[in-house]
């Protein structure tokens, strides 16, 4: 009984990542304060943020194959570390360190459980999948490409990128930055 009562948390942690991001997001307008300058350096990390995670889901293959090509061989968790990209540039345009705070507690509490959460399904999917991760590292990527006879000809695919929906990464970035740039405006500030 005791084992059917305890809480699975990297289940518990992919289903409420998303609604958590959105209250996130409300918590974070409310303690932002931005200036243009500010929004700027933001943009510094913000923008390879999105480029990495719009690369990335062009070359994955969701449970059907195991994504070695493209940012994939250079770090396992390239979405991930894109999303972790675009947190760090709107920490920065908040000025804010307690939104900082924030972030580091959900990387640690949501996502790094979830993360190691699908590298045991993948591992249980695909048996290379051991190999990949002793050459290739979880997050932080490596500087050189990681080559397999299976990744040399495989490239972005702007039907995968539609297909996974990460234009809405893109149309989120652009909604709280719009919200950001209101909130200087309705303020006058930066």
């Amino acid at each position: 009984m005791a084992e059917a009562s305890r809480i699975n948390w990297p289940k518990t942690a992919r289903r409420i990542r998303v609604p958590l991001g959105f209250a996130f997001a409300i918590f974070y307008f409310w303690l932002a304060h931005p200036t243009w300058r500010f929004l700027g350096f933001g943009a510094i990390a913000v923008v390879p943020g999105l480029l990495l995670r719009a690369l990335a889901s062009g070359h994955v293959h969701k449970n059907e194959a195991l994504a070695t090509s493209g940012p994939y061989a250079y770090t396992r968790n390239p979405l991930y570390l894109g999303s972790l990209l675009i947190g760090m540039g709107f920490a920065i345009a908040a000025r804010s360190w307690w939104i900082g705070l924030a972030l580091v507690v959900v990387f640690f509490a949501i996502y790094l459980p979830v993360i190691r959460d699908e590298e045991k399904f993948l591992r249980s999917q695909f048996p290379e999948f051991d190999d990949y991760a002793k050459h290739v590292p979880r997050l932080f990527p490596r500087l050189t490409a990681y080559r397999t006879g299976k990744n040399e000809g495989a490239g972005f695919s702007a039907e995968l990128y539609l297909k996974h929906r990460e234009w809405n990464a893109f149309l989120g970035t652009l909604a709280m930055t719009a919200a950001l740039a209101f909130k200087l405006l309705l303020l006058g500030a930066g």
